[in-house]
């Protein structure tokens, strides 16, 4: 299996970043690390192992990236306001520097699937409802996709459009919307276990099932925790039944 890091200089971001590729063919899976973890988190984890079977197989190329919710929403010294600002460059720097790599990488525009657990899942998705014109679908983990959670009490224009929860109900863009009806791959998957949180998913279900937006909720049983475990299990039962 190929594994190979990148290092770039992110503009947007103002610093260097890391990226890992994992295999050769198939679709791009990108993954979104939990919490303030970095781009080696899924590798530390053994998912990467796990998913080997279909990364040789040609299946899916892996793609993993840094995280900086330590600069944003998980640092406590930051100004709510700027940790508003942060959080939308890294929307940025995924979308305009991210995305590009991988189509080079690929030596063509393949399709990208955004991929994380916890608060990498509220990334992952906030990204594909956001543009789905670039992304083609989401495998989100685990998640609450209600920024307020983070927010410690802030809560301004920017965190409005960076939680789905909030900006989903209002969404009427027909384009964006066709787009997100044309993805066969919207996946919200939550255990039911300790510190998982499943009214999230079923409320963000709830909110697409209004927009006509068809998806995927898999809810998992009480004794299915908030834990590498359960994660370990979910994208390949995915990659398996779903792609």
């Amino acid at each position: 299996m190929r594994r190979e890091i990148s290092k770039h200089y992110s503009p947007v971001l103002n610093k260097e970043m890391d990226i890992v590729a994992y295999g050769d063919y198939g679709f791009a899976l990108l993954l979104f690390p939990t919490a303030a973890a970095d781009f080696l988190e899924y590798e530390r984890f053994q998912m990467i192992e796990t998913l080997k079977p279909y990364i040789d197989g040609g299946k899916v190329k892996v793609y993993s990236i840094n995280s900086i919710n330590n600069e944003s929403w998980l640092n406590d010294e930051m100004n709510p306001f700027d940790k508003a600002v942060r959080h939308s460059q890294f929307n940025d720097y995924v979308v305009n520097e991210v995305v590009p790599f991988i189509y080079k990488d690929c030596n063509s525009e393949v399709p990208v699937i955004t991929c994380g657990a916890s608060l990498g899942a509220l990334h992952c998705a906030n990204l594909f409802f956001k543009r789905p014109d670039v992304f083609a679908g989401t495998i989100a983990m685990s998640g609450s996709y209600d920024l307020s959670d983070y927010s410690n009490g802030y809560f301004d224009e920017t965190c409005y459009f960076n939680s789905p929860m909030h900006y989903l109900p209002n969404l009427e863009d027909e384009n964006i919307l066709g787009q997100m009806r044309k993805s066969n791959h919207i996946h919200i998957m939550t255990g039911q276990g300790n510190y998982e949180k499943p009214e999230s998913s079923r409320t963000i279900s709830e909110i697409l099932n209004r927009k006509n937006v068809p998806h995927n909720l898999e809810v998992w049983g009480h004794d299915v925790p908030h834990d590498w475990p359960t994660w370990r299990k979910m994208i390949p039962y995915i990659l398996e039944t779903k792609f």
